[in-house]
């Protein structure tokens, strides 16, 4: 009985210590976001983060170096969930871009505003961009490049046309104040994409009984 009552009570110490600890990552995200909507990253030290957060130093340095770890980790975070609702996207579906799937991208964009208007924005960080475009780039645009036999340069090229579009779609959805559904964007972005795309994105058996007509 001892011993159980032993293990309960070191679970519950577990949980109360996890619980702590997400707290205090986020109040320093919080933090952080806040100063990063201010002012540049290089201009931020830790004893800011700390003060807005109302966390001691020693604690911030218990989870991250310094902002720019900070800085990375949030943003892994956001990667590896964008990852995640990429994840139920498979290639053998009627649509290239289920609309399903683009509408939880919406809705945890909409979860992360303000985080997300400044990684997309003119002092967001281009590495973490070029991260995000290229998982975009191997989900769909290679299984569209073979679906409608395109070559790789000319998925690229569309790829960065449609691309550029939309992140001016969601910068202009953030910056509105997301006044529309996360739905309707969704559907708004499938549309574009689809007008844009559609004239030169025949399916290949189309393609092929198209030239032995000729």
């Amino acid at each position: 009985m001892t011993v159980r009552n032993d293990l309960e009570e070191n679970v519950m110490a577990v949980k109360k210590e996890d619980r702590r600890v997400r707290y205090t990552k986020m109040v320093l995200k919080e933090s952080f976001i806040d100063l990063l909507e201010k002012q540049a990253i290089t201009r931020i030290s830790v004893k800011d983060i700390c003060e807005g957060a109302d966390i001691n130093r020693a604690t911030f340095y218990a989870h991250y170096s310094d902002p720019y770890d900070l800085m990375k980790q949030i943003e892994n975070e956001l990667f590896e969930n964008l990852e995640k609702h990429l994840a139920v996207y498979t290639g053998d579906q009627t649509s290239i871009l289920p609309v399903d799937t683009v509408e939880h991208i919406f809705d945890y964009i909409r979860e992360n505003a303000k985080i997300c208007k400044l990684l997309l924005g003119e002092r967001g960080d281009l590495n973490f961009q070029k991260r995000i475009f290229q998982l975009v780039y191997d989900r769909f645009m290679l299984e569209m490049a073979r679906r409608y036999d395109m070559s790789p340069e000319d998925a690229e090229y569309l790829y960065a046309f449609i691309l550029t579009g939309c992140v001016g779609v969601i910068q202009k959805w953030l910056n509105d104040n997301i006044r529309k559904s996360p739905r309707y964007m969704a559907e708004t972005i499938i549309n574009l994409t689809m007008s844009v795309s559609g004239p030169i994105m025949r399916p290949t058996e189309q393609k092929k009984n198209s030239v032995s007509h000729h």
